[in-house]
This record gives structure tokens, sequence and C-alpha cells, in this order.
């Protein structure tokens, strides 16, 4: 076998694949600052799902505290005690980002579209102009109750709204419940409320369901706020099921009962609520 002479030069292959080495390495260690840069100005999913599969220094500075931290604050997500740090920045950033309302039409501007009702007792439900203005100037309608139980339900499927099993059972965000109801002056009512989290067989895992409110005849017709936060409730849910309702308690014929509007179910950061 012939073996190599001292001195000889590389074979122009051997140049090759040296060459080819060199403009990978050069070609993927950038300084940190000017990757971070780049990944700023990326889409998120980009980073996550392609950047940080490229290689070492890329996945750590895809995953790094800095980098999302620094996107949350480019694009207005703003911790709102700036004491209570969030455990991961990126599960922070997604959930802000994707944070919206998962009720169809809370507002009552599409009449009954999006509600199952499931109760219509008395006159039946309606939706009317609000009656006292709202902390929401936006809100300019809401639904009203007759003299006997109304009640309207939704049912929120979780994984069509962008919430997968895998990360709701890893990451167990919280979720944040808050509905308005009213009363007419001049008229005594009801209001209640029962939010349930359900699993993939629509079986209850955790629900808020407080008791009835009942508020007297001559009141101050104000708008009021009940809220509730879900949280280390397991693995499993799937699906959150929002029911509100009520009913006048003098049964006088026509919409003398609760009136309710702005229902909200959000997916939030824990240092958020």
């Amino acid at each position: 076998m012939k073996r190599k002479a001292m001195g000889t030069t590389q074979s122009s292959s051997s140049k090759r694949e040296t060459s080819s080495g060199s403009a990978a390495l050069t070609l993927f260690s950038i300084p940190v600052e000017i990757l971070e840069e780049v990944f700023l100005n990326l889409p998120p999913n980009q980073v996550v799902h392609v950047c940080r599969l490229v290689c070492r220094q890329w996945k750590e500075v895809a995953d790094s505290e800095a980098l999302w931290r620094e996107r949350c604050r480019r694009e207005g997500y703003h911790l709102r005690v700036p004491s209570r740090i969030p455990r991961d920045w990126r599960l922070f950033y997604f959930l802000c980002k994707k944070r919206r309302n998962l009720i169809q039409n809370p507002r009552a501007e599409q009449e009954f579209n999006g509600w199952e009702i499931i109760a219509n007792g008395g006159d039946k439900w309606v939706v009317e102009g609000i009656f006292e203005p709202h902390p929401n100037e936006k809100v300019r309608k809401n639904f009203v109750t007759s003299y006997h139980l109304c009640k309207k339900s939704q049912l929120i499927d979780l994984e069509k709204e962008g919430y997968n099993p895998s990360f709701m059972d890893q990451f167990q965000p919280d979720i944040k419940i808050s509905d308005w109801y009213a009363p007419r002056y001049d008229c005594s009512c009801e209001y209640e409320i029962c939010v349930e989290l359900l699993n993939q067989a629509k079986r209850k895992i955790q629900t808020f369901a407080p008791e009835t409110v009942y508020i007297e005849q001559w009141n101050n017709k104000q708008w009021r706020q009940m809220t509730h936060v879900f949280q280390k409730y397991g693995k499993g849910a799937r699906y959150i099921r929002f029911t509100h309702g009520g009913k006048d308690s003098k049964f006088w014929a026509g919409w003398y009962g609760i009136r309710l509007t702005e229902s909200c179910v959000e997916i939030c950061p824990e240092v958020d609520t």
C-alpha cells in the first residue's frame, strides 16, 4: 500500500471539505447580540420551530430569557405587578400574544349568535340598549332576562382556539373568567353563573358556581362584575362551558330581570391575573 509522502499537499477534494466546514462554522457562529437582533425581527413561531433547531448556539439564544424579555418589551407586553417575575418569559410572551376573549358575541351586538339558549322563561330573552352606562364605553347593548328563569351557554373548544392538549397539560395556564351584570332600579332580580372546565369526554374537572346573587328593588342599578381564575387544575382540560342567566323576582310581564353583557373567558399569564 502506498503511503502518503511527508510534505505533500491536500487533495482538491479535501480542500473543498475543509472549506465547506469552515464556511458552515462561519455561517452559524454569529455574535450573540447580532443573532438576538435577527431573532427579534423574525416571526416568533419561526424562532421556536426553525431557528432553534439549526445548532447549539442558535438554540441557546432562541431559548434565552433575555430574548423573550426583550420581545415582550418591544411589543408592549408588560408585567401588571413589576415585582412578580414570570418563571418562563417565552411562555409569558406567547400567552400574552394569544390572549383574547374566547366568548363569542359577548356584548349582544349580534343578537344571540354564538349562544345556546337553555332556559327561556317568561317573555324570553331579549337584547336591548344598555339601561345604565357601562364602565367600558364600547359596550352599547346587553342581554335581558324575564320573569321566569332565562339561561344561556357557550362551549369553548380549547384545541380549536389554538391551545393544544400537550400545552394545556404541561403548562396549565391560568383561565380567567369575568361577567358583567346589572339590575333595573325599580325591580328586584336574581343573577347566576356557572363555569366548568371539562375533559375530552366533557366531564367536569373544576367548577365555579357561586351562590345566586339577589338584588333588591330600588337599587343603584350600577354594573357589577363577577370574576374568577382557574389555577392548577391538573391535566385534561379540553373545553370550557360558560353558563349564566337569571330573572326578575317580581314576576312582572316584560323584561325587568337581570341584564348581562361583556362576558369574558381568557387564557392568560399567571403573573397577569
